[in-house]
């Protein structure tokens, strides 16, 4: 039981907690831009809001 008290330690534990975020980043954006096909995707969905802007800007003037 010796490691549970390593764990209540915060000198261990936010270097510890820091590490498993940062990996968990890194593995999102692998997972996220690893594949070319849905890199292509979320990149194609970045006009959206733009897209949405012109049309309410062409039922104003109409």
């Amino acid at each position: 039981m010796e490691w549970l008290q390593w764990f209540s330690r915060e000198e261990n534990t936010k270097p510890l907690a820091l590490l498993i975020f940062f990996i968990t980043f890194c593995l999102i954006l692998i997972y996220v831009f690893g594949s070319k096909k849905r890199g292509e995707r979320l990149e194609s969905h970045k006009d959206i809001p733009f897209l949405d802007e012109d049309s309410d800007t062409k039922e104003a003037k109409e």
